[in-house]
């Protein structure tokens, strides 16, 4: 006879004395636990669910907490001049060895259910999920928020008729550089000699709030000045 069970989102045929791995669940070594979730039962006379089984579970004995292999992934980010990273991630596993199929009774059977630890590739697993922090009171001395002021450098068209690239700037493209250029800027030592409060009328003006000091766009602007000079 086998079932098949549903927990963290996947589905898995057992066997009474299978070896299964599944998605970490709340319990300790040796603990016997009950999976409540049945699609299916098969066999002489199989079931199957509608979409699960009513009164059938399928208990097991924790063997170990253990991890997954380690899966490496490749991120490259667009316009970051090369920049790229490598993120590793190893799943919390739990390992149990299948005891018993019940067919029927298991609502009653007072073992303790397997309830999972959080939720594992989009799937909401049963357990209850935390409370929400509270939030911080907000510091006295929290610096408020830098009022704008119009730079003093803005231009009404480029020095001898020729702009700099300004799409070399991470986050800058076309639209943004043609953007750039109605307001005033078209070289990046005029970027590059932005204050706070000019960076925070910028930030308005490009409806971009936080785009500038996000993505560096001083100190860039101060590499490729210092380039052409």
């Amino acid at each position: 006879m086998f079932a098949v069970l549903k927990t963290g989102g996947k589905q898995y045929r057992v066997q009474a004395g299978d070896l299964l791995r599944v998605e970490r669940i709340a319990a300790q070594a040796g603990e016997k636990v009950q999976f409540n979730e049945i699609l299916m039962i098969g066999g002489d006379s199989p079931v199957i669910g509608t979409p699960v089984i009513e009164g059938a579970g399928v208990q097991a004995e924790v063997v170990d907490q253990i991890k997954a292999d380690k899966v490496i992934h490749f991120v490259k980010r667009r316009r970051k001049h090369s920049s790229q990273r490598t993120k590793g991630h190893r799943q919390k596993l739990t390992l149990l060895r299948v005891t018993d199929i019940l067919t029927s009774g298991a609502d009653a059977s007072g073992v303790k259910e397997a309830i999972g630890t959080g939720s594992v590739s989009g799937f909401a697993i049963e357990a209850a999920a935390p409370a929400p922090a509270p939030k911080k009171a907000a510091k006295a001395d929290d610096a408020p928020a830098i009022e704008g002021v119009k730079p003093a450098n803005l231009l009404t068209e480029a020095r001898d008729g020729q702009p700099d690239d300004l799409k070399k700037i991470s986050g800058v493209g076309p639209k943004l550089e043609g953007l750039l250029h109605q307001n005033g800027v078209f070289h990046f030592d005029q970027i590059a000699a932005w204050t706070p409060a000019e960076i925070a009328y910028m930030d308005d003006k490009l409806s971009f709030k936080g785009r500038i000091e996000r993505d560096g766009w001083i100190d860039q602007a101060k590499q490729f000045a210092a380039e052409k000079e």
